[in-house]
Formats: C-alpha cells, structure tokens, sequence
C-alpha cells in the first residue's frame, strides 16, 4: 500500500513541477528572472530551515561543502531554465530541461569512469534526433531561449549526480537546506549584478512566484524525498521524467500555447529517449545486484 501511494505522490510531483513552467512564464510578466529565483530559493530556504532545524545541530563542513556543490548546480540550472524561457515557448523548455536524465550516465563515466550502456548511448542519440525536431529551425540554427534551457539541463544534470553521490553519505535534510541556501545567495548576487533591483510586481506574479517557492520547491522536494524511500531509483526517475508531458499539457491549456506535429515528433522522441536512460540504469543496478548475490 506504501509503494502505490508512493506512486502516486511522485505522479502528484511530476504535476506540480509541470505546472511550474507556467508559473514562470506567467511570473516573467512582471518579474525579472532573477528576481523570481531569489524570492523562490528565499522562501524555500525558510522553510527547509524551519522544517529541518532539529537536523542542523553538529552540522559539518564536509554538509557544507557537499550541499553548496547541488546548490551550485541547482542554481546553474534554474538561472539558464528561467532566463531561456524568455526566448522560447515553456513546452519546448519542459522538454529539453527534461534530457537531464540522458546526461547523467556521460557525466558517471566522465568524473567516475562508469561504463555507459548502449541503451543509455540510444538514449542519447534519440534526444539528439528529437531536440532538432523540437529545436531546429530552417536553416539548422538553435535559437537562444532552445540552447540555453540545453546548457541549463546539464546544470541539473549535475544535481542529480551530486544528490545521488552525496545522499550515501550525509543527511538529507541538512543538504537540502544548505543546498536552498546556496542557490538564494547566488541568485541574490546576480539579482544586484544584474541591476534587477527594482520591483513592480502584479498580484498574478506573487501568486506566480509563491507557488514556485512553497509548492514547487518546498513540498516537491520534501514529498520527492519521502516517497523514494518505497520506489526504486529508476521507477521514480521514470515517473518524475513525465513532468515535460504536464509542463507541455498546462501550456496547452492555461496559455493556449500551439503545437504543431514536428513539435509532437520531436518531445515523443526525447521522452522516449529518457525512458529509455533510466531502464538502462535500472538494468546496470539489477546486474550488480545479482553479482552481488552470486559473491
């Protein structure tokens, strides 16, 4: 019963998160970007320190270090995904910030040498076929809302294997916070390096940026945390990749946002793409697994 309410608490993230690419588009009307990022990380700071407070008594530098690392690439993330949106469309973003997942493996064999599958190399090719169908314009360029939101999927892609390295080794909760940390520090510098220092913001952009800050960073992340601990790795990742599908879905209807059937072709593609990734990682872990075992 745990597992299957688990399930579905991950489904319920992918919705928010999908509803997230809207958010933004619709908090860029009256916010600059980083304004928005550091109103979100200042909220979301908030509320992991007052969520995990017990947790931070004997806190260590090597927490520190390790959470400000996911923090870096977080915001790397997010800065180049919000930034991006000005210059595309938020389906078009959804999708693209979604090849993350095809990264990861590149960036395992790259710093610990991890062999990559050849479903993870399909992978990788089948999101290249599909980010030239969603991407490409006549004349084979990318524009710069499309490659900005390509650079910021390789900022998360390194969240993602930092969390999961680091996970092993220090507390949750406590990389979280520091994590939310980093990333409102850094926003705020850009926020007076960029002179965005000057607030006329409608109530539609509050309501934006609150929802971004409570629900899809806040409670995402705590219901993410918590529900993982009753769904493998890749069934989750699986799932959580669906958050394109609902950024996609939300722009259809909330912005009546176009789509044309090469857009269709091409998001199909790299979701297969991600899918297909995860089940190559899902397969790597059951072979060491069984190894294990026969040892």
């Amino acid at each position: 019963m745990k597992r299957y309410l688990a399930i579905g608490g991950l489904v319920l993230v992918t919705v928010i998160w999908g509803g997230g690419f809207v958010a933004s588009d619709m908090a860029l009307e009256s916010l600059r970007p980083f304004q928005i990022m550091a109103v979100r990380f200042l909220l979301a700071s908030v509320l992991m320190g007052a969520i995990s407070v017990k947790s931070l008594k004997g806190i260590s530098h090597k927490e520190i270090r390790a959470g400000a690392l996911m923090g870096v690439a977080l915001f790397a993330g997010f800065a180049l995904q919000i930034v991006g949106l000005q210059y595309t469309t938020p389906s078009k973003n959804a999708f693209l910030t979604a090849l993350n997942v095809v990264m990861v493996p590149f960036i395992a064999w790259v710093i610990l040498k991890k062999k990559i599958g050849a479903k993870s190399i399909l992978g990788a090719v089948m999101a290249i076929v599909g980010v030239g169908l969603l991407s490409l314009e006549k004349n084979f360029t990318l524009g710069l809302g499309d490659a900005l939101t390509l650079i910021c999927a390789v900022g998360f892609a390194f969240q993602i294997f930092f969390t999961s390295e680091f996970v092993k080794q220090y507390r949750a909760a406590v990389l979280n916070f520091v994590q939310m940390c980093t990333a409102f520090v850094l926003s705020l510098v850009s926020l007076f390096a960029f002179g965005e220092l000057h607030f006329e913001v409608t109530a539609k952009g509050w309501l934006s940026v609150l929802y971004l800050g409570v629900v899809s960073t806040t409670i995402c992340y705590l219901l993410q945390t918590a529900c993982q601990k009753y769904v493998d790795e890749t069934k989750a990742a699986i799932i959580l990749s669906m958050e394109s599908v609902f950024g996609t879905l939300f722009s259809i209807l909330i912005l009546h946002e176009q789509i044309t059937l090469r857009m269709v072709a091409g998001c199909v593609i790299i979701l297969t793409a991600v899918i297909i990734s995860n089940l190559a990682e899902g397969q790597e872990t059951e072979n060491v697994k069984e190894i294990s075992h026969e040892i």
